[in-house]
């Protein structure tokens, strides 16, 4: 699957990301943006575009209804944040610790988590459009109630997992790794998977193979 990558002009100029209090409104855009420390911060409505942002700690800080088109994150550590409400497109969080991060009722489209983790993180009522998983840590997330196409599931570890009333039809998680879920049969229909992992789910359906 190809996604639409950030889009990013060359030579932007470098800012803190406090200087986000020095705004009109609260955002920032075209800039590059290092080892700033934003923990702790209650900070609603934020929008950032067309940047780059490295080696950032923005853990337990509530970002609700961010809008963020057109960013890397690469390096940062988004632990604890609150996220809700978010609309989030042409956006990769690369090397990044999203543990238990918030994205309830968020919308996704053109995004990409690579060798990423997102540890006990909240998706649920979110619709996700052209999003990539990769090399990434999902153990015991939350996906209810999502919408999902076009999502790709690549070598991640989705332990634990809940796709209750999620419906994974198309979704390939046959290169992923869990030793549970939460889904329902129902939901299960069209997923794709590798023979392991049908066994799997079969005896978690209770079901007893003899051969």
């Amino acid at each position: 699957m190809k996604i639409d990558s950030p889009r990013i002009p060359n030579d932007l100029p470098t800012m803190n990301f406090q200087d986000i209090f020095y705004q009109e409104e609260p955002e920032l855009n075209m800039c590059v943006i290092y080892d700033s420390f934003f923990s702790n911060e209650v900070l609603p409505r934020v929008r950032l575009s067309n940047m780059s942002i490295v080696n950032c700690n923005f853990n337990n800080t509530n970002f609700s209804n961010i809008d963020i088109t057109d960013v890397i994150f690469e390096n940062c550590d988004f632990s604890n944040a609150n996220l809700r409400s978010s609309s989030i497109h042409r956006v990769v969080f690369k090397n990044c610790k999203l543990l238990g991060l918030d994205f309830t009722d968020s919308r996704f489209g053109n995004v990409e988590f690579d060798n990423s983790l997102l540890n006990l993180a909240a998706f649920g009522n979110s619709k996700l459009e052209k999003v990539k998983f990769q090399d990434t840590s999902l153990v015991s997330s939350d996906f209810y109630d999502c919408k999902f196409k076009n999502v790709e599931f690549r070598l991640c570890n989705i332990n634990s997992a809940n796709f209750e009333q999620t419906s994974l039809k198309g979704i390939d998680i046959s290169n992923s790794t869990f030793e549970s879920l939460t889904v329902s049969l129902e939901d299960l229909k069209g997923c794709k998977v590798n023979s392991n992992q049908a066994i799997q789910f079969a005896s978690l359906l209770g079901l007893v193979i003899t051969d």
